[in-house]
């Protein structure tokens, strides 16, 4: 099916969760099509805020009387089937459709596509594309999962057929959109409170490229040790990138004073191109090539691609510099998963430093108990780790497991000084009067750990 933007002109569509990352940008891209958009959400934000402005009706809290005459209703994974507004939807026959579904639909109007997924490092790559197309003067429309500051926000409109996203594979919802280039950054064990096991997550990307367009590209990460068994039926076109094996390679790896890369880039043994990175992280590196290859999978330009990646400046809360003050550094990550924290501590231990301090706050209970063993070694080169309350997002606790359990088995390793918080106050009133200058504080999670910093850089200013 594809929803057609033109058919859908003066109709009028509402969105269950109208302030989430993804549903605000799907819902600026109607009202730029002359779709009247309404929408519900439990509290104001800078999204809904936004979308007000250019001309959402927008409701707080959700309700059955929000729905009167839409035409269509577009509702988030979040939203269970009992919602007094899907509920009333049905009840009216108001056609509904999950975001995802709704996602696949509306990118049939997009001609040129790239999808973005993995376990790591969508948003930071999503956000690497953008500044290439745009730099390439694509003109694209883009869905990034963070305020991306080149654009001032979470998505941008085009007036192109170039359309770029992230692709979560959480609940298996990417299925639903393959864009015509599926770029794959690496695969682990996650999200373990829907996929049985890493067998499940990996069968499930296999199935992804199935679904892709028959003139479609994979762009993906050969380094990558679950990448091959993805592969390796893959019926489209398949291009691959690495530092060790693939088609395009980074070599010749310099890192300077703040941990940020410069490398050639080879493409089947002939040198393209030289890129310097503003942002660290050897992670960075894999997500700066899957960037590239894709951009030229969709005949980006190479100056574009230059152009975009050497001016590349990076996204919120994606190794994100807060702030320097009395000689410390304080630095903000969504690091969130084991792979992700060892990637952020390899990164910050490059960057020049007298102490590390880490505070963390552990995304969801049922990730914290299936990855438990997985995260305590992952602090083991800081010298101070804050451990804060699991942060819970969609899930209750039920007892499963608590970050004083994670915080009593980390300090039995004996490798980091652990203490738990019980509060972000305390926490900023402990780290405050630990920091000395020179030393580096790194806030981690998914979840609020950046209030930390935010109540350090108070006390700081005192």
């Amino acid at each position: 099916m594809l929803f057609d933007l033109k058919e859908y002109e003066h109709k009028k569509v509402h969105f269950i969760g109208i302030g989430g990352v993804s549903m605000s940008g799907l819902a600026a891209i109607l009202l730029n099509h002359n779709i009247r958009v309404t929408g519900s959400d439990q509290r104001p934000s800078k999204n809904t805020e936004k979308l007000q402005k250019r001309g959402a009706e927008i409701y707080y809290g959700h309700k059955k009387e929000n729905i009167t005459d839409q035409d269509l209703v577009i509702y988030t994974a979040a939203i269970r089937e009992d919602n007094e507004e899907l509920q009333r939807a049905h009840t009216l026959g108001i056609q509904t459709f999950d975001r995802a579904t709704f996602l696949g639909h509306l990118m049939k109007n997009f001609t040129n596509s790239i999808a973005v997924t993995g376990t790591h490092g969508k948003t930071s790559t999503t956000s690497m594309l953008s500044a290439i197309a745009l730099a390439d003067e694509k003109d694209p429309t883009i869905l990034v999962g963070a305020n991306l500051p080149l654009i001032d926000g979470n998505y941008r409109i085009g007036d192109s057929d170039f359309f770029i996203t992230e692709a979560c594979e959480y609940k298996a919802s990417f299925m639903k959109f393959p864009g015509k280039v599926a770029l794959i950054l690496n695969v682990e064990a996650d999200h373990l409170d829907y996929y049985r096991d890493l067998q499940h997550i990996l069968d499930t990307f296999k199935a992804y490229l199935g679904v892709m367009p028959k003139d479609g590209t994979v762009v993906a990460n050969l380094d990558d040790e679950n990448m091959a068994y993805i592969l390796e039926d893959a019926t489209v076109k398949v291009e691959t990138f690495g530092l060790k094996k693939g088609d395009l390679q980074g070599k010749n790896i310099t890192y300077d004073a703040f941990g940020c890369a410069s490398f050639d880039v080879v493409y089947h043994g002939k040198l393209l191109t030289k890129i310097s990175l503003k942002v660290p992280g050897e992670f960075n590196i894999y997500n700066a090539l899957g960037a590239i290859l894709a951009s030229m999978a969709s005949g980006i330009s190479l100056e574009g691609i230059q152009k975009g990646l050497n001016s590349y400046q990076g996204v919120d809360k994606r190794f994100q510099h807060l702030y320097t003050k009395k000689g410390i550094m304080v630095l903000d990550d969504y690091a969130h998963h084991p792979g992700e924290i060892k990637s952020a501590m390899e990164t910050v231990l490059r960057m020049k430093h007298k102490k590390i301090h880490v505070v963390f706050q552990s995304h969801t209970y049922t990730r914290t108990k299936a990855l438990f063993d997985e995260f305590l070694p992952c602090f083991d080169e800081a010298d101070t780790l804050l451990l804060l309350p699991i942060y819970a997002a969609r899930e209750p606790d039920t007892g499963l497991v608590s970050a004083e359990e994670l915080g009593a088995a980390i300090k039995n390793r004996g490798t980091v000084n652990t203490v738990n918080f019980l509060t972000f106050e305390d926490a900023a009133a402990h780290l405050y009067h630990l920091v000395e200058e020179g030393d580096l504080v790194l806030t981690m999670g998914a979840g609020e750990s950046v209030q930390v910093a935010e109540l350090l850089e108070s006390l700081l200013d005192q």
